[in-house]
């Protein structure tokens, strides 16, 4: 039986130029780019080299670009990082009850450290209920634009 893999949303098959293109990163350059060994300076001058070349393909600058291992660093590192520069400025963060993993186990660290969250609930086509009470004094509104698991569209979108 063939195989269809609909998840690309989670992972994708490597082009062959990439591929190319990073064997000598697994092979030969793969040093700690944070050190200051040849092989570490190797590998920073091509992550340098990547995050100029994704820099220019979005018209951003080098310095604007962080790349991460995975999707659930990425999540925490961006909510942890806006409530901590935000904590003057409030404490209330809300999301939804859906939210993939690495959103709602951050917001339960948050909740452990003196945050409040409020966990939105959706109705039975993943939409956010407009009636919901919501307080007014929050500095962190993450809801996820698409839920690629589901199929559903951005629930901010249902009225």
């Amino acid at each position: 039986m063939r195989q269809v893999y609909l998840d690309y949303s989670a992972t994708t098959p490597v082009k062959e130029e990439v591929v190319k293109e990073m064997i000598p990163y697994f092979t030969e350059k793969f040093g700690n780019p944070s050190t200051l060994y040849a092989s570490g300076l190797e590998a920073k001058a091509g992550l340098d080299k990547a995050r100029h070349q994704v820099a220019e393909l979005i018209n951003a600058e080098d310095r604007e670009i962080f790349f991460t291992s995975c999707g659930t660093e990425a999540d925490n590192w961006v909510i942890e990082g806006v409530a901590d520069a935000y904590k003057d400025k409030g404490k209330h963060i809300i999301t939804t009850k859906i939210e993939h993993h690495a959103i709602l186990h951050t917001c339960e660290y948050l909740e452990k450290h003196g945050y409040e969250v409020t966990y939105l609930d959706v109705d039975s086509e993943g939409f956010v209920d407009p009636l919901q009470r919501i307080l007014p004094a929050f500095f962190l509104y993450y809801i996820l634009q698409f839920y690629n698991t589901l199929i559903i569209p951005p629930p901010l979108y249902a009225a």
